[in-house]
């Protein structure tokens, strides 16, 4: 009967352990999509300005709204994660 009770906790332990070990990666993996997806975002338009510096505003104003997204999204990615390691 002991025996039983040490592998259902043992069970328990492992299954908390993939449980916070899956959380940490997806936080990870969110935070380095959102880096080199806003770094990209950046870099092109940069290199769009430079090529035509009329349409600068335009660009400007399209680079802030696309990042916002990113942020948005890279910040419902965190939150899943925290909620699927709490729960």
């Amino acid at each position: 009967m002991i025996m039983v009770q040490e592998a259902a906790s043992a069970a328990a332990t492992a299954l908390n352990t993939n449980a916070l070990l899956g959380a940490g990666i997806g936080m990870g993996l969110a935070i380095i999509g959102a880096g080199l997806g806003i770094g990209r975002i950046g870099g092109q338009a940069v290199e769009a300005i430079a090529r035509q510096p009329e349409a600068s505003a335009d660009i400007r104003g399209a680079m802030i709204l696309t990042a916002a997204l990113i942020e948005g999204a890279t910040l419902a990615a965190l939150v899943f994660a925290l909620l699927f390691k709490v729960l």
